[in-house]
């Protein structure tokens, strides 16, 4: 048997019993070791596993020497003897606190966090001292990630008035009778000028979005039932209360047989305006509008619609005309109809036919 000085010559039943316990590891770490002592068992070298498992070469001798000095027992990890662990539940509990929280709120004259940051944070609060690669595990732990906040404006309303209202609207939604219909109602800009958004590229090069330079808009005016989740929209060239009104009148001409049409909104101008006014008038109650608070696009169910419309077309787009990105809008939003639509027919019971014999 090759004897590479590093670790002693075993019997091959010894190296099967290694490689099957290998194979019935599941923890990576001691896969590791089991790795590097049966690669030098097979006559590699200690920089040659160092340099195909990616180690710094004082782990392959580490590990080698516990082998030589304990058999396989000395390949497990030995860190549970070092004391109590520092990350534990009451470290993460801190770390989740100052996460959620900001710099500011901790004293410090910073408005995001770095992991530095946070383990000086830490130690103020928990009085423990870690690494900052072991605090960058600590927020794998806990699941944290780094992006981009969301820009949002304050409602000026007081908590208790915006929540009367949205359970006002609530209330509607539960008790609707059978011959009325709700829906979300909102608008949405569509830019030639591409939105730049996060994709995926390759180490060394990013990705290019050409733009036209002078940018064409469109707007869609859209409406999203709260029963069936099916959308209805209608396009122009300014957002304006005519584009609003004729989201209406198509909502009057697609429910014919509604007695209310309730169409829920925020309190843009156009949903306000004496033109809108009197064309609900017109129609002499079939369409009533109902109003979110301000600044509140998350209680409005045709905001995820138009986001998904962003990332689905126009983020990064590549159309060279505001007519071709259009027809994009379109189908993306038809094919959205068709998958509602879809996954609300009730499916039908199998009957097989009787097999016949075939001559």
């Amino acid at each position: 048997m090759y004897d590479t000085g590093i670790v002693p010559s075993v019997h091959p039943a010894c190296k099967d019993k290694l490689s099957r316990h290998f194979r019935q590891c599941r923890d990576a770490r001691l896969r590791t070791h089991y790795i590097i002592v049966i690669g030098l068992l097979n006559g590699h070298t200690p920089p040659h596993m160092a340099s195909v498992l990616q180690l710094h070469r004082a782990t392959v001798y580490r590990v080698a020497a516990r082998f030589r000095e304990q058999g396989e027992v000395g390949l497990f990890d030995r860190r549970e003897d070092n004391g109590e662990r520092k990350v534990d539940d009451d470290y993460l509990a801190a770390l989740w606190r100052a996460v959620f929280n900001q710099p500011r709120d901790y004293g410090w004259r910073r408005p995001t966090w770095t992991r530095e940051l946070l383990v000086e944070t830490l130690v103020r609060r928990t009085g423990v001292r870690v690494h900052v690669g072991t605090m960058s595990r600590a927020l794998r732990q806990l699941g944290a990630r780094r992006g981009r906040p969301r820009p949002v404006v304050r409602c000026p309303w007081t908590p208790a008035a915006k929540t009367r209202r949205l359970n006002r609207i609530r209330r509607l939604l539960d008790t609707l009778p059978a011959d009325e219909v709700a829906l979300y109602s909102d608008e949405v800009d569509i830019h030639l000028n591409p939105k730049i958004g996060w994709d995926w590229m390759l180490p060394g090069l990013q990705k290019q979005v050409c733009t036209p330079g002078q940018n064409e808009k469109r707007y869609l005016a859209g409406a999203k039932d709260t029963r069936t989740g099916l959308l209805y929209w209608v396009e122009g060239q300014r957002k304006n209360s005519d584009l609003f009104v004729a989201l209406l009148a198509k909502l009057v001409d697609r429910y014919p047989e509604a007695q209310v049409i309730h169409v829920i909104v925020d309190n843009y101008r156009i949903h306000t305006s004496k033109i809108t006014a009197c064309a609900v008038a017109q129609w002499q109650g079939r369409v009533v509008l109902h109003f979110l608070p301000p600044y509140c696009p998350n209680d409005n169910d045709m905001e995820p619609v138009w986001r998904d419309l962003h990332g689905k077309v126009t983020r990064n787009h590549q159309c060279p005309n505001m007519a071709a990105l259009m027809r994009d809008v379109r189908y993306q939003l038809h094919r959205r109809n068709t998958r509602t639509a879809r996954r609300r027919l009730p499916l039908r019971p199998f009957s097989p036919e009787p097999l016949r014999r075939v001559a």
